[in-house]
């Protein structure tokens, strides 16, 4: 689920889409274990830099590779469901072993919702939030909910904006009392508004220089269509176009209870954490609305190689993408066996041809955006700007490979990759909470979490084949490099993928901003 996370008091960096995430987590890798800083006893042998391992005592046959464990269960608490009279859905899960609690207060109203002609309307409107609410500036927020030991943030993504809480449960009605007023009582100053404006102004004057915000946006624009909800981007234009009316017209016409959920998750039981919710957020005023259903994007249809010159660029980013499957998809499951094999994790195919084998690389992956309508299927990497063909090729051989038959050795090696780290996300409330609303979001029942692990390890070796059939046509992408034309138009050019077109920075993201 793709979020903008924001606090008062903690100013994370946005989260990017995934089609970035995508190209900065293939280079992840584990770190060396560090020797002991105390040095061995004396001795008339060689000196060693370490103590002597326990492993190095016992025989260890390391010709074949371990087998994994049983698979994970995972048993999540009972879900309790109700809806006050305003029309606010609550859910509750109890967890008792730590005096903590998350409340998630869920929005539809994400950036779907812009308006056409003010992308990151959504977002901006949000960011507001917390800016000022009840009397109280932004810095008394953020100190009241220092004061009470609490973390807040409230953000917004594609599909919902979310308001997040995690406090003491001896102080849960005191911070709920300060995030109501968040939520219900904004006063959107003006001069924050401003500020906002101006960083996001910079952010975009350094997209100009940032290949991999040149890629993505490309992408996104070229795989959807600008017109779609998830091809818009945040333009100059919009930034300097919007104003505290066109925030709070947006904040009141989809921040209302009917569009909303609260998901509670921690040391409370249900009844109390109705009657805890029900005080602060009751007074919250339900509306008519319609909301709009995101239309599924036009697949793909054959291949265009979209060449952005970035001169003097040391690496091209590549983003090879389609439209994939919607979350609600049938295939899911299958599909994330399929990717992990493909480019999911460190040991899968496109990251060993392009980083172990041929070297062409940090890290190179590939990835589904799960959302309520189909999103983006991708593979990409930064490469070096001298082998730009040739790793285009391997890319292409990768995406071919994955249409064969894949031995059921590799299968099962994805199934269990998945089902082990399946239960690691539900390690703390925030974790439950998370994935608790996601699935809200996507309307499916919350017995999706625990069926999970059984789900994955159910796919066949036929399936992975099939999915791979259906949504990986390397006839039918489109092509993103970003790079320095001089040395890697050619290059592209002898691999023959499709027709080659040529852009600049500034028809990709527009003119570079001017502060005023």
């Amino acid at each position: 689920m793709t979020m903008h996370a924001t606090s008062q008091h903690e100013r994370a960096p946005r989260a990017r889409r995934s089609i970035l995430a995508a190209l900065l987590l293939a280079a992840g890798c584990a770190t060396a274990a560090q020797p002991g800083l105390e040095g061995p006893p004396p001795t008339t042998e060689p000196s060693r830099p370490y103590p002597v391992q326990a492993s190095e005592m016992v025989a260890v046959d390391r010709s074949t590779r371990p087998l994994p464990g049983e698979p994970p269960t995972l048993s999540l608490p009972e879900p309790v469901s109700m809806t006050l009279p305003n029309g606010l859905d609550v859910v509750v899960l109890e967890k008792h072993d730590i005096p903590l609690v998350q409340v998630n207060v869920l929005v539809r109203a994400g950036s779907v919702l812009d308006p056409r002609t003010l992308p990151g309307l959504a977002t901006l409107a949000a960011d507001m939030l917390d800016e000022g609410a009840a009397g109280k500036s932004a810095l008394e927020i953020a100190d009241a909910f220092e004061m009470l030991g609490a973390r807040f943030g409230v953000g917004a993504g594609l599909h919902h904006a979310q308001l997040t809480l995690r406090v003491p449960v001896a102080r849960l009605e005191q911070a709920l009392a300060v995030a109501a007023d968040v939520a219900l009582r904004p006063t959107f100053p003006a001069e924050e508004l401003e500020r906002l404006r101006a960083e996001r102004l910079t952010a975009l004057i350094r997209a100009h220089d940032e290949p991999y915000a040149i890629a993505d946006a490309l992408a996104k624009r070229e795989l959807f269509g600008a017109e779609h909800p998830y091809g818009r981007d945040v333009t100059e234009a919009a930034l300097r176009a919007v104003d505290v009316d066109d925030v709070r017209n947006f904040w009141q016409q989809w921040w209302r209870p009917n569009n909303a959920t609260v998901v509670v998750v921690g040391d409370i039981d249900a009844a109390r954490a109705r009657t805890l919710i029900e005080n602060a957020f009751g007074a919250w005023q339900r509306v008519t609305f319609e909301m709009a259903r995101v239309a599924d994007a036009t697949q793909v249809q054959g291949r265009t190689v979209h060449l952005v010159d970035k001169p003097g660029a040391a690496q091209s980013v590549i983003i090879i993408g389609r439209i994939g499957a919607a979350r609600s998809s049938p295939d899911y499951y299958a599909l994330q066996v399929m990717n992990t094999i493909l480019g999911g994790q460190f040991t899968s195919r496109l990251n060993q041809n392009l980083r172990e084998t041929h070297g062409y690389s940090y890290g190179a992956s590939s990835s589904f955006d799960f959302l309520p309508a189909p999103g983006a299927f991708t593979a990409a990497a930064a490469v070096q700007t001298a082998v730009t063909g040739a790793a285009l090729r391997e890319f292409f051989n990768e995406l071919e490979g994955i249409r064969e038959p894949i031995p059921a050795e590799e299968v099962e090696r994805a199934k269990n990759y998945l089902a082990m780290r399946y239960p690691a996300q539900f390690q703390s409330v925030s974790g439950i909470a998370a994935e608790a609303g996601n699935a809200l979001l996507y309307e499916l029942p919350l017995s999706t979490l625990d069926e999970t692990i059984e789900r994955i390890l159910d796919v066949s070796a036929a399936d992975v084949e099939r999915v791979a059939q259906q949504y990986v046509d390397p006839a039918n992408v489109e092509i993103i490099v970003v790079g320095d034309r001089e040395v890697v138009e050619q290059q592209i050019r002898e691999q023959n993928l499709g027709q080659v077109r040529v852009l600049e920075v500034t028809e990709v993201l527009g003119p570079v901003p001017v502060p005023r």
